[in-house]
């Protein structure tokens, strides 16, 4: 903890004073973060590091297994979070980054030893689709590959749950909203994207485009029904 304290001390005398406009100009002006990333909380991934942000270009929401509960009535932090990002700081990127070797996730490939954590079964309970695609279409896998799995699936069900919230689907409606599903391999220190129009995660590299899980599109059924009419 002194470690951690002596950087606080480092950062009023070092770090600050580099950037001592940019806080000037966040604190008058407030904040426009580019993106919201819903992330794991597991210490190793640190989202501002992955994507080389500066203070105040994202928007950040971290949980165990980097869960986005469906829309309810109920109010909870990952909502209200969603719910501000969009509709109040304008955020049109929402990122859903899952990584690899995630406790969360080898909690939800075997739940032994949960009973003794009644309110982090429930939690992963927002992910039981994930585990329930893997157990059911690729028995076949090892332990490792199967919290591999896993958590690529756990990806993909929150992305859906996302798109419940009302201030999502509002903006996807309006082709506003772009939807990014990330895997952070640790070991490789690779980042792996969700192309949504093949369904497969592919590496991000700067000489490609950028995969997106679901790409800023206006919705036309509604327009169609009404030239029906």
């Amino acid at each position: 903890m002194n470690e951690l304290i002596g950087r606080v001390f480092d950062f009023e005398t070092s770090i600050f004073p580099d950037k001592g406009e940019l806080f000037d100009k966040l604190s008058t002006h407030g904040q426009s973060p580019k993106a919201l990333m819903i992330s794991c909380a597991d210490s190793r991934i640190v989202p501002e590091q992955i994507m080389q942000a500066e203070p105040g270009d994202l928007f950040v929401c971290r949980n165990a297994g980097n869960i986005v509960p469906p829309y309810a009535t109920m109010n909870g932090g990952v909502t209200s979070t969603v719910e501000y990002a969009i509709m109040a700081l304008g955020v049109r990127d929402v990122i859903v980054c899952g990584h690899s070797d995630c406790g969360a996730m080898k909690a939800l490939a075997d739940p032994t030893g949960l009973e003794a954590m009644p309110n982090v079964a429930a939690w992963l309970r927002h992910g039981a689709a994930a585990e329930h695609i893997v157990t059911t279409c690729h028995g076949e896998l090892t332990p490792k590959e199967r919290v591999r799995a896993i958590t690529l699936e756990n990806i993909i069900a929150q992305l859906s749950h996302l798109r419940t919230h009302p201030a999502v689907a509002a903006a996807i409606a309006r082709g506003e909203m772009t939807l990014h599903g990330w895997f952070v391999d640790i070991r490789a220190g690779q980042v792996l994207g969700l192309d949504g129009e093949t369904g497969e995660f592919v590496a991000l590299r700067a000489d490609r485009d950028l995969p997106v899980a679901l790409a800023a599109r206006s919705r036309v059924a509604t327009e169609y029904a009404e030239a029906a009419e």
